[in-house]
Order: structure tokens, then sequence, then C-alpha cells
């Protein structure tokens, strides 16, 4: 685990140099970098990992559309299937009773 504190950022937040583990947003992030794919465990300011957050979660959403997508498909696929099925049943009842009501005239 690494600790990034580097006394000389200035912080845009207090408007001073950066106050490391004593600020609240000094945070521990454990992951994978999304761009290098290199394992991540280090503590610094949670401004300076919003932008490789903000790209993990891009990436996560682009992941949950094309599963969306995809299941979309297989479910529009299935209910033509089904409608399919239905039509060709609800013509085979229609023709039995066709051919049931003629013997009784």
């Amino acid at each position: 685990m690494k600790v990034k504190i580097e006394s000389d950022q200035w912080c845009p937040l207090i408007q001073k140099k950066c106050v490391g583990s004593k600020c609240s947003w000094f945070t521990h992030i454990r992951g994978e970098n999304p761009q290098t794919g290199e394992d991540i465990d280090e503590y610094s300011c949670a401004v300076s990992w919003l932008p490789m957050l903000l790209i993990e979660n891009s990436k996560q959403q682009r992941s949950t559309a094309a599963a969306v997508e995809s299941f979309r498909n297989e479910s529009c696929s299935r209910t033509d299937l089904m409608n399919n099925l239905l039509a060709g049943s609800q013509m085979m009842i229609q023709e039995a009773n066709i051919e049931v009501e003629e013997p009784h005239k």
C-alpha cells in the first residue's frame, strides 16, 4: 500500500498546501487502474482520484448498457417466437372448431 503525500501540492478546497492525512478528503483506493490495468492500493486526495473514478464509472456504464441491450434483443426474439406460436395455435383451434361444427349441420 502506497501513501501518496506530496506536501508541496496546492489544495483547491482549502486554498492552502495539502494537509495530507489530516484532511477528510484523504481517501484510500484499492482496485485496478481502468487505463493501465495495474493494481492500485493507495491513499490520496479524493479530488485527485476523480478523473480515474469517472473513467471507471464510464467503463462500467458501457458494460451495463451492452448487457441490457443483449437482454432486450433476447427478450424481443423470444416474444416474437411466442407470438408466432400463439398465432399458429389459434389458427389450429379455429380450423378444428370449423371441422367439428360442420358434421352437426
